[in-house]
C-alpha cells in the first residue's frame, strides 16, 4: 500500500480528476523524436483545419510526415520554448502547437483555441536510451516536464530521485536535450519538491521548489489529508497553472561573464532556462490577483531576502501588471513604472519581457535626462525603467521642451499607474517620491482640491485662494493616491517602509510577501555570514605627555583620541599583520584557491594608512601572492605626506574607479580595502572572508556583511573577523531581518503639535511671518516674479539675525526641533491623511528656514599629537564561531524621530577622558561635504563625451558642454548630499559659484591625465 507505485497513481489519479489532464498512451510515444506525433497532428486538424487542409491537399500521402520533420527542426534550432509560444513554419505557413490565455475576454474565439490545448500525463514512456521516467507531462504533444517520484515509506527520498536524475538519465537523450524538448525536470516525494530545467551528468544543479515552512526551508504539514507536496500537482501543475507558467513566466537568461586572462578579457555567454522557483511564482500571482481584484490605490511590500531571484521576480511582475485587466476587460493599470538604480535590471527586464512580447518598444529605459521621462509619459509606453531623481524636474522638462516648439502633456485624467521600487534604492518615502506622486497623479489631485476648496474650514484660511490650491496640492501628494499602485522590494525594510507600504498579507499585517533570510539560507541560495564569525577586542593604555590638563569639549576630545589610536601606526601595523596572515593561512586555499577578502574601514583616512601599511608589509615578508586594492572616494593628504595627495587611481596603479570590479574579480588581486564603497549593491560571488574595523549598526551591517553571502561552485562557507563589534551587536542588527520582521510602534501624531508650539514659543517667527511667506511659496511656480522669489528669501532673513543672537545651546536646540518637526511631519503625512493647513504651511516654511539657518562655528579640531603616548596595545580574540540567529527573539523596529534635545558638549580634563577611554572606545567620523563634489567630478571624468569634450576644447568652450551634463550628474549623486543637492537645484547663485568651480576641477583633472 505505500510503495512507490501507489504514491505515483495518486497523482496520476489527481491530475486527470482535479487539475484538467488526459491520460497519455506511452505506445504513442516516438522515441527518436521524443514527440506524441499522433497527438500533435490532431491538434493542428483540430485548431487550424484551413493550414491542415491546404498541406493535405499539395501532399496526401505525407502531410504528417512533413509537419512532424518541420517541427523538430525547428525545435532544434529555436527551442521547445519560442515555437510553443510562436509556433513554427510548414512550407511557409504559420501553425500554432498551443494556445495561451489572452490577456483579455474580448476575443471568444481564442478564448475557445485556448480550452483545446490538451495537457496529458503518460507513465512510463520508453525513451531512446533505454530510461524510464515515472511520469512524462506533454501539451498538445510535445513533452515539457519529467517527475521521478520516491516514497519515503520505502526508504527512499527526492534525494534519491536527484542520483536518477544525475546518474540514470542521459543528458543526450531527445527527451532531455536542453532548450529542445522538456523544459523542466522534477525529484518529488511526499516531503520535499525539486526542480532543474538542464540534465548535465554528474554536475546537473536542482533548485528547491518548496513553500517554507516556519519561516525556514521545508514544507507546511498538508490539509485534509494531503501530502505535504499536494500543492505541487495540484495548484502548480494544474492546467491554467501550467499554462501560465508556460507563456508568462519561463524564459532564458544569458548572462555574459568576464573571464580575466593575462592578457586582458574574454566574454562568456552562458544560457540559463529560468523556471520561477515557488515564492517568486506565489507572490507575483497574489500581487496580481489582488491588484486585478482591488484596482490601483494600494501600496505593497516584498520582503524577499538576498538571494530570492528579485530581478526575474521583478520583471514578471511588470509584465504581469502592464498587460492586467479586470473582469470588465478594462486595463488595471496603463503603465508601469520601475525605479530602480541598477543598470543591470533594466537589460533584464528588456530581455526577459521580449520573450514573452516579442516587439521592441514595450519597456523603455530613461537614460539620457527628464525630457525623456516626461515624453514616456506622454506616450504612455507600458513599462518605464528610470531614477526616482528625474521626477521632480519634469515640470522644468516640458517648459523646456515648450521652447523648443514640442508640447507635451501628461494626462493622468483616468490613467492608473504601477510604481514597483527597487530596494537599491533608498528614497521611496521622501519628497522627490512625494514629486513622483503629483506627476502621475496631477489631474486627480486637482479635482479633489477643487472638492477640498468648498468645505468649510478651508474657506477659513488666510490665504488667497490660489495659494490655498497649491497648499491643497502639497497636502494631498502626500497620501495615498487612488491611481497608483506601489510594489516595493526590500529585504531589510526599516520602520517607516513597513508602516507607509501596508498592504496586509496572509496573516492580517505588513509585509505582503515574505521570503526569509533564514528560508534563503536553509535552501541554499545564500550563505550564512555569520557561521563562523571571530571577535578580536583591544586593550590599551594612553598616557598623557603635555605639562599642563587643559579642560577640553569632551565628544571633541573623545573622537581626537580615539582618532589617535586608531590612526596609530602600531594598531594598524598589528591588523594588516593579522590580514595578511589569515589571508595567506586560511582564505586563499577556499573556493579551489580562488577566495578574496574585503577589508572594511571606517574612513578614507584609514583606507589609505590601510592600503600603505599592507604594501609595506608584503614588501618586507617578500610576499608575491597577495595583492591588494583600494577603494574610496575623492582625494585625501595625510600630515606624514606633505605635498603628497593619495586617490584611487595613484594608489592603485592608474587603475580607474570603474576599474576596480574586473581588476578585483582577477586572479591579480585579492584583497579590497574600503571605506564606504562596495558595502552595497557588490555582487563579487568569490569574496570569501571580510575583516571589519567599521562600527555596524542595523541595516548597514546586514547590507555590509550580506556580501559575502554570494554563492558559486566550491564555496563552502565564509569567515568573518571583526575588529570592533561584539557578537551581540550583530545579532541585533540580523535578527529582524532573519525570519519575520516585528515592528514597534509609530511616533504620536500628538508630538507634531507639541513641536509646533514649541517652535513658536522661540519667538522667533509669528504665525503671520509662515502665513505671509507661505502667500508666496504656494502661487503656482511658473507665475512667480523676480521679486517674489527675492521676497521669499528676504522675509526670512530678519529671522536669521534673531537667530544669529541666541546662544550656542538655544541654536542647537531650535535647529534640532525644527529638524524633527519636518521629519516627523513628512512621515506621517504619508500615513495619517492629515487635513491641517497649519501644519502644511508650517512644514513648508521650516524646511526652507532650515536651509537657511547658518551652522554654528565649529570648535577648532582638537589635536593631540605630543599630549598623549600609547603605552601598550594588543589585539586578543573574545569570540569566535556561530552567532546563532534562530536563537531568542527579534527586537521590534521603532521608528526612529528625534524630539530636539541635543546636549551641549561639555568640558572635561583631558587626563580624566583619557582613563574613561582605556576601557571603552570612541564615535565614528562623517565624510566632509566636499567628498560631494568630489564624487561629481569623479562621475563627471568617467563620462567618455565628457572627457572628449575637455580633451579637443578650451575650458571656455567646454563650460557650455559640462552645463548640458551638470544635471544628470547631480541627480546620480543625489542621495550622497541631499542638502548640497537641493541647494543646487533651488539656488541660481549657488548653483552658479558651484559650476564654476565644477568646471575647474572636472577640466583640470582631465587635462592633466593627457599630460
Amino acid at each position: 500500500m505505500h510503495t512507490e507505485d501507489k504514491f505515483e497513481d495518486i497523482i496520476e489519479q489527481e491530475l486527470l480528476k482535479l487539475s484538467g489532464y488526459h491520460q497519455g498512451n506511452p505506445g504513442d510515444y516516438d522515441a527518436d523524436t521524443a514527440l506524441f506525433p499522433t497527438e500533435i497532428i490532431n491538434f493542428i486538424q483540430t485548431t487550424q483545419p484551413k493550414q491542415w487542409q491546404r498541406l493535405a491537399n499539395t501532399n496526401p500521402s505525407d502531410a504528417q510526415k512533413i509537419i512532424i520533420d518541420s517541427l523538430t527542426k525547428e525545435l532544434k534550432s529555436r527551442g521547445m520554448l519560442d515555437v510553443l509560444r510562436n509556433g513554427f513554419k510548414c512550407y511557409g505557413k504559420t501553425l500554432r502547437v498551443a494556445y495561451f490565455q489572452p490577456n483579455t475576454g474580448m476575443n471568444p474565439e481564442t478564448l475557445a483555441l485556448y480550452e483545446k490545448n490538451r495537457l496529458t500525463i503518460t507513465r512510463q514512456v520508453k525513451i531512446k536510451t533505454a530510461g524510464i521516467p515515472d511520469i512524462l507531462l506533454s501539451i498538445n504533444g510535445l513533452p515539457i516536464a519529467t517527475i521521478e517520484l520516491k516514497n519515503p515509506f520505502t526508504g527512499q527520498t527526492y534525494q534519491n530521485a536527484i542520483h536518477q536524475f544525475r546518474h540514470h538519465r542521459d543528458p543526450q537523450d531527445p527527451l532531455f536535450t536542453f532548450k529542445q524538448r522538456c523544459l523542466v525536470h522534477f525529484a518529488v516525494d511526499t516531503e520535499e519538491v525539486w526542480m532543474t530545467t538542464k540534465l548535465a551528468g554528474e554536475s546537473t544543479h536542482f533548485l528547491p521548489f518548496n513553500k517554507g515552512h516556519n519561516h525556514g526551508a521545508g514544507n507546511p504539514p498538508g490539509n485534509n489529508e494531503e501530502y505535504r507536496t499536494s500543492y505541487f500537482w495540484l495548484e502548480v501543475l494544474q492546467k491554467d497553472s501550467l499554462l501560465d507558467i508556460l507563456a508568462r513566466f519561463l524564459h532564458i537568461e544569458i548572462k555574459e561573464t568576464k573571464i580575466p586572462t593575462a592578457t586582458g578579457v574574454n566574454y562568456q555567454k552562458k544560457e540559463t532556462l529560468i523556471f520561477p522557483r515557488y515564492h517568486q511564482l506565489d507572490v507575483v500571482r497574489k500581487l496580481v490577483n489582488h491588484a486585478k481584484q482591488h484596482k490601483a490605490g494600494h501600496n505593497y511590500l516584498i520582503q524577499h531576502s538576498a538571494g530570492s531571484g528579485k530581478s526575474n521576480s521583478i520583471a514578471w511582475l511588470a509584465h504581469r501588471l502592464a498587460n492586467l485587466h479586470d473582469n470588465q476587460d478594462e486595463k488595471i493599470f496603463h503603465t508601469v513604472v520601475v525605479i530602480t538604480d541598477r543598470t543591470v535590471l533594466d537589460q533584464q527586464l528588456q530581455n526577459t519581457i521580449y520573450q514573452f512580447e516579442h516587439k521592441a518598444g514595450v519597456v523603455q529605459k530613461i537614460d539620457e535626462n527628464t525630457q525623456q521621462l516626461a515624453t514616456a509619459l506622454s506616450d504612455g509606453v507600458p513599462i518605464i525603467i528610470s531614477t526616482i531623481q528625474k521626477f521632480p524636474f519634469i515640470t522644468k522638462a516640458i517648459e523646456t521642451l515648450a521652447k523648443k516648439g514640442k508640447t507635451i502633456d501628461i494626462t493622468t485624467k483616468d490613467k492608473r499607474f504601477a510604481v514597483i521600487v527597487d530596494e537599491a534604492h533608498g528614497s521611496q518615502t521622501g519628497e522627490t517620491a512625494t514629486e513622483l506622486r503629483k506627476i502621475l497623479n496631477k489631474d486627480g489631485i486637482e479635482s479633489a482640491i477643487a472638492a477640498q476648496l468648498l468645505e468649510d474650514e478651508l474657506e477659513e484660511d488666510d490665504l488667497t485662494d490660489e495659494a490655498k490650491q497649491q497648499l491643497l496640492k502639497e497636502q494631498l501628494t502626500r497620501t495615498k493616491q487612488p491611481n497608483l499602485s506601489y510594489f516595493a522590494f526590500s529585504a531589510t525594510p526599516k520602520h517607516k517602509t513597513l508602516l507607509i507600504f501596508d498592504q496586509p498579507g496572509e496573516n492580517g499585517k505588513a509585509p505582503f510577501h515574505l521570503y526569509t533570510m533564514r528560508q534563503a539560507i536553509e535552501e541554499g541560495y545564500i550563505k550564512d555570514v555569520l557561521a563562523n564569525y571571530t571577535c578580536y577586542e583591544r586593550y590599551y593604555e594612553l598616557v598623557r605627555t603635555c605639562e599642563n590638563n587643559p579642560d577640553l569639549p569632551r565628544r571633541q576630545a573623545a573622537k581626537a583620541i580615539a582618532r589617535f589610536v586608531e590612526l596609530h601606526p602600531h594598531n594598524i601595523a598589528q591588523k594588516v599583520e593579522i590580514i595578511i596572515e589569515h589571508f595567506r593561512n586560511h582564505t586563499r586555499h577556499k573556493i579551489g584557491g580562488r577566495a578574496k577578502a574585503m577589508v572594511v574601514t571606517r574612513s578614507r583616512e584609514h583606507a589609505v594608512k590601510y592600503k600603505l601599511a599592507f604594501d609595506k608589509y608584503i614588501k618586507q615578508k617578500g610576499y608575491s601572492d597577495i595583492k591588494s586594492l583600494v577603494a574610496f572616494s575623492g582625494s585625501i593628504t595625510l600630515d606624514e605626506f606633505p605635498g603628497e595627495t593619495f586617490t584611487e587611481v595613484n594608489m592603485n596603479g592608474g587603475i580607474k574607479t570603474s576599474e576596480i570590479p574586473d581588476k578585483f574579480a582577477s586572479d591579480a588581486y585579492q584583497v579590497l580595502l574600503v571605506a564606504n564603497k562596495f558595502q552595497t549593491g557588490f555582487d563579487q560571488p568569490l569574496l570569501h572572508t571580510m575583516f571589519v574595523d567599521k562600527r555596524l549598526d542595523g541595516v548597514q551591517a546586514v547590507q555590509t556583511l550580506s556580501r559575502l553571502n554570494r554563492t558559486t561552485t566550491g564555496k563552502e562557507d565564509t569567515f568573518v573577523l571583526d575588529f570592533v563589534n561584539k557578537p551581540e551587536d550583530i545579532y541585533q542588527a540580523f535578527k529582524p531581518y532573519y525570519e519575520e520582521t516585528p515592528i514597534g510602534e509609530t511616533a504620536e501624531p500628538q508630538q507634531l503639535n507639541e513641536l509646533s508650539y514649541q517652535l513658536y514659543e522661540w519667538q522667533l517667527f509669528s504665525q503671520d511671518d509662515v502665513k505671509q511667506w507661505c502667500e508666496i511659496w504656494f502661487r503656482p511656480k511658473t507665475s512667480l516674479t523676480g521679486s517674489e522669489h527675492k521676497k521669499l528669501n528676504t522675509l526670512l532673513d530678519p529671522i536669521i539675525e534673531n537667530y544669529k543672537v541666541l546662544p550656542d545651546p538655544d541654536k542647537e536646540q531650535f535647529r534640532s526641533q525644527l529638524t524633527s518637526f519636518r521629519n516627523l511631519y513628512l512621515f506621517l503625512a504619508q500615513i495619517i491623511p492629515y487635513q491641517d493647513s497649519e501644519l502644511e504651511k508650517l512644514y513648508a516654511y521650516g524646511r526652507f528656514l532650515l536651509k537657511k539657518l547658518p551652522h554654528s562655528n565649529q570648535a577648532p579640531k582638537i589635536d593631540l599629537s605630543g599630549d598623549i603616548e600609547l603605552k601598550f596595545y594588543r589585539l586578543e580574540k573574545i569570540s569566535q564561531g556561530k552567532i546563532d540567529l534562530n536563537e531568542g527573539k527579534a527586537e521590534p523596529l521603532r521608528g526612529a524621530i528625534a524630539l530636539g534635545t541635543r546636549q551641549l558638549d561639555k568640558e572635561v580634563p583631558l587626563s580624566a577622558l583619557i582613563d574613561s577611554l582605556n576601557e571603552r572606545f570612541g564615535t565614528n567620523f562623517t565624510p566632509a561635504d566636499q567628498l560631494f563634489f568630489e564624487q561629481i567630478t569623479e562621475t563627471a571624468i568617467a563620462n567618455d563625451s565628457i572627457k572628449q569634450a575637455a580633451q579637443v576644447n578650451t575650458k571656455e568652450n567646454f563650460a557650455p558642454v559640462l552645463e548640458k551634463h551638470i544635471e544628470n550628474l547631480f541627480i546620480e549623486r543625489m542621495d550622497g548630499n541631499e542638502k548640497i543637492f537641493m541647494q543646487v537645484m533651488n539656488n541660481e547663485e549657488f548653483k552658479a559659484i558651484v559650476f564654476e568651480k565644477l568646471l575647474s576641477s572636472i577640466y583640470e583633472s582631465i587635462k592633466s591625465e593627457n599630460l
